[in-house]
């Protein structure tokens, strides 16, 4: 595991985007005890099962944790679910994401109740911007592969199943890989190019994990994210897009740091 407090990239999106608009700001909270209250966001196609190794973990080392189960219909109908969950903690609280999730924190996340984000192999655009178009301008090798993406009549997405193993989760079993493909939450399409109201990440500090091997993103857009947004950044070598099920010590490790850190 390489750790890069700030990982280089190679995307030219409008160079230093916003000069980091002050990313490198601390929450204003003053020093205190770890932060016990984790809130875990899935990404797109998936749902909050994927986290049960990282929960695991956490729990066990006696966090509270709590999984939000978006209805992927919108961003604003995700970044509502993320914040009926974030009012129900008691405290400061480390808000976490996989993949799309990354855009659902990225706004849920200026909540004052979050003292610091944690994005998994995940998006962090900055205001105005979307996911969608970032991705064009860095392609993943799946948005490169065509039928890879398929999509419904009424615009709702999916991974085409025969490419879910090797793209999303190439380093799982290959019948866990399985269930997830036939297990697919239909995404909408529109929450993909929604851009961002806000950016937390200029507001509360972050994390950032890269997998190395991710498919479904490109690490180097990943990279970007963090390099942008000043996250104290972990690349896993060797992950795919599922790390958060593939590699839950490192992702836990990295989320139990956040924790430890953000309020100081």
């Amino acid at each position: 595991m390489k750790i890069f407090p700030f990982a280089v990239s190679t995307l030219t999106l409008a160079a230093s985007l916003l000069g980091s608009a002050g990313a490198m700001a601390q929450t204003t909270q003053p020093a205190t005890a770890p932060i016990k209250n984790i809130v875990l966001v899935h990404g797109a196609w998936v749902d909050g099962s994927g986290w049960k190794p990282v929960y695991d973990i956490l729990t066990k080392d006696g966090y509270h944790v709590t999984m939000v189960q978006e209805p992927l219909t919108s961003l604003d109908d995700d970044v509502a679910a993320a914040k009926r969950v974030i009012d129900l903690q008691d405290g400061p609280t480390i808000l976490v994401a996989h993949s799309y999730g990354g855009s659902v924190i990225t706004e849920a996340g200026v909540d004052p109740k979050v003292a610091g984000l944690v994005y998994v192999a995940a998006h962090a655009p900055a205001v105005g911007e979307d996911e969608s178009d970032l991705g064009k301008q860095m392609p993943s090798y799946t948005s490169k592969q065509a039928g890879a993406i398929k999509k419904t009549d009424d615009g709702y997405t999916y991974l085409n199943p025969a490419d879910f193993a090797k793209d999303f989760a190439a380093d799982l079993p290959l019948k866990e890989a399985e269930f997830e493909s036939r297990s697919q939450i239909l995404t909408a399409a529109k929450v993909f190019s929604a851009p961002m109201k806000v950016a937390a990440w200029t507001m509360k500090p972050s994390w950032g994990i890269v997998a190395a091997d991710d498919k479904i993103i490109n690490p180097d857009l990943e990279r970007f994210y963090y390099q942008r947004a000043h996250s104290h950044t972990t690349v896993l070598a060797g992950a795919s897009h599922s790390v958060y099920e593939s590699r839950p010590k490192e992702v836990a490790a990295v989320i139990e740091d956040a924790a430890k850190h953000a309020q100081q």
